[in-house]
């Protein structure tokens, strides 16, 4: 493993990681209130777009940090559909 894909490698882990907190928060207080759904669209399409531009340059560290944040992003979405909806 090169350096450069090390580093990125732990830079992605703690920018994606930073948010595991407050999804966790969002579940344990069931208030996703504060998060529109227009920042949903638009932060989810930029680390989808991020996650396809990691796969097609074979890019091992973005790959694996906007896979994870998209499924905490998407998880957080669900909690606020059950939180909007409910």
């Amino acid at each position: 493993m090169s350096t450069a894909t090390l580093i990125g490698l732990v830079a992605g882990a703690l920018t994606t990681l930073s948010w595991l907190p407050q999804v966790l928060r969002a579940f344990r207080t069931r208030s996703t209130k504060d998060f529109a759904w227009v920042w949903f669209a638009m932060f989810g399409t930029g680390v989808g777009a991020w996650l396809i531009y990691g796969l097609v340059a074979a890019a091992p560290a973005v790959i694996a940090a906007n896979a994870l944040t998209l499924l905490l992003v998407i998880a957080l979405a669900a909690l606020k559909v059950r939180h909007t909806f409910r």
